[in-house]
């Protein structure tokens, strides 16, 4: 790729304990563009340690704890020893190492790590300031313990791949450390740090909460706003391509209805089309829904994701295992905030309006390379002149492609939070299945941003092609001009037919670094 898309180095600090993180920080910690700092204020480490301080408390006076003195679950009748129950968290990080599946990313990984830490560090799930610093040791040297994606009906939280968490702290999980995998005790014992000792709750307080599911929601959230920047630019790129008409993107018109975010992706369109092209199409008065709807679709998605950042925030600075600790009336608050049912719904929402821009760019894929309806365009956006056109077949397969990925996307919107299953011995009787809505929506992600992706490209072509047709370059607002050229410099004019696997495989690179500009305007 061109120098032209630059690659972001930028070293921050999030600071944990000082105040309510927000998605920006996850995503900057999962791509180690933070480092993790624990907040210094005297208050916060007196909370902490007396969080700690009361279970243990409650321990040497034989007080009954769930998790500390009893079994786990439908286990809870059961009591435990006091000299049995320090291998009590040892034990529940074990019996729960029974995950499967591809491993999640490193940069999944690390969301997760910032996100348990950020729970434990609201100071109501009685774990000790060491264990805080544990984990933010394994984020600021990258021990990644190795996490299996499949495993969690997301309540009682994500217990089994929150384990590995637990596990690789005691040196019982395998982690990537310095790009290769090993057991935990040696990478801990690389960076000079000593195995750590979990003390009554803490296996709990890991694995008893919505980490896993909220990592991934602050992952998804955070590409599904960019996508949706970039879907409205690719759509203008359409626009210009097969000479559509501007004015289906007129102020006036969107300011008789009135959603926040339909009207902002139709003043990006304006912005980018300018007018000039109004007259241009006075025969023919109103495109086809993929161009003209665009702002009612892509805004669709623009609505939802200020909601949808709440409630993944809200999730990400709440206390949720079980049982919470209020250190200042030493009360025990036995209840069930490990229940993911709130990101489960923010990922049904989010993966099917993701699926709605897969749908729309395969249409206007469609659109662009059939000739009754790209208006004047070469069939499948072929470069190819003379007898050359013959052999030549431009994006034709490309446009296949997109609709496997399409439906495929669509295939995954079945909401997974209404597949509750029973489990545990009917103890968890309803669950969230958060974390499968979660995984699913980043699948969709992936396939969406696929579309996308080849649609630019193909949207690119349409406009070198509509350029060429009329022999003059098509009047544009900056911003797409600048975008168009960035295209330019990194890909070239499909004249004669070639692989192209290879440049799809980097743009979906460029894409997900987030490199290619959008828009700027209002945060949502």
């Amino acid at each position: 790729m061109n120098s032209a898309i630059q690659e972001k180095h930028q070293t921050a600090t999030v600071v944990f304990g000082d105040g309510p993180l927000a998605i920006e920080d996850i995503v900057k910690l999962s791509k180690r563009e933070a480092n993790a700092e624990l907040s210094s204020d005297l208050h916060f480490m007196q909370r902490i340690n007396a969080g700690s301080a009361l279970i243990e408390r409650l321990l040497d006076d034989d007080g009954v704890v769930y998790g500390v003195t009893t079994g786990y679950g439908d286990s809870c009748t059961v009591s435990v020893s006091k000299a049995l129950a320090a291998e009590l968290p040892v034990h529940l990080t074990r019996f729960h190492g029974c995950g499967l599946g591809a491993m999640f990313s490193r940069e999944e990984t690390r969301a997760i790590l910032a996100v348990r830490l950020n729970s434990l560090t609201q100071g109501y799930s009685g774990v000790s300031f060491a264990l805080l610093e544990y984990l933010t040791a394994m984020l600021n040297y990258d021990i990644l313990p190795l996490i299996p994606q499949e495993g969690s009906v997301g309540a009682s939280g994500d217990l089994t791949p929150l384990s590995y968490v637990a596990g690789a702290l005691i040196g019982e999980r395998d982690v990537n450390f310095n790009g290769q995998s090993m057991p935990a005790t040696q990478a801990f014992a690389s960076i000079g740090l000593p195995l750590y000792t979990l003390r009554p709750k803490e296996a709990l307080a890991i694995m008893n909460g919505t980490a896993v599911m909220t990592a991934i929601a602050c992952l998804a959230w955070h590409r599904a706003a960019y996508l949706s920047q970039l879907s409205t630019r690719v759509t203008a790129m359409a626009c210009v391509g097969v000479a559509g008409n501007p004015y289906h993107f007129d102020e006036k018109l969107f300011a008789m209805k009135p959603h926040a975010g339909q009207q902002r992706v139709a003043g990006w369109l304006r912005e980018d089309l300018l007018d000039t092209a109004a007259e241009r199409n006075a025969d023919r008065l109103q495109d086809r829904y993929s161009l003209r709807c665009a702002p009612h679709i892509i805004g669709v998605l623009e609505d939802c994701l200020p909601f949808l950042r709440v409630t993944i925030e809200n999730e990400l600075n709440s206390a949720n295992d079980n049982p919470l600790v209020d250190p200042e009336s030493e009360r025990v608050l036995h209840g069930g905030h490990f229940y993911g049912g709130h990101i489960a719904m923010a990922m049904d929402t989010l993966k099917t309006q993701v699926a709605n821009l897969a749908d729309l760019h395969d249409r206007q894929m469609a659109l662009m390379l059939d000739v009754k309806t790209n208006n004047g365009l070469p069939a499948n956006l072929s470069a190819a002149t003379g007898a050359r056109g013959a052999i030549n077949h431009g994006f034709k397969a490309v446009q296949i492609g997109c609709s496997a990925w399409t439906a495929e996307a669509l295939k995954l919107t079945m909401p997974a939070s209404v597949f509750s299953r029973s489990t545990e011995c009917h103890n968890q009787d309803k669950v969230s299945m958060g974390t499968i809505a979660a995984r699913d929506a980043m699948r969709v992600l992936e396939l969406t941003e696929q579309v996308v992706v080849a649609s630019m490209l193909a949207a690119w072509q349409a406009v070198q092609l509509r350029q060429r047709a009329q022999g003059s370059v098509i009047a544009m607002g900056t911003s797409l001009l600048d975008f168009v050229g960035v295209v330019r410099q990194n890909f070239s004019l499909l004249t004669e037919d070639r692989a192209l696997e290879g440049e799809l495989r980097q743009w979906l690179v460029v894409v997900r670094n987030q490199d290619l500009p959008v828009y700027v305007g209002p945060s949502r």
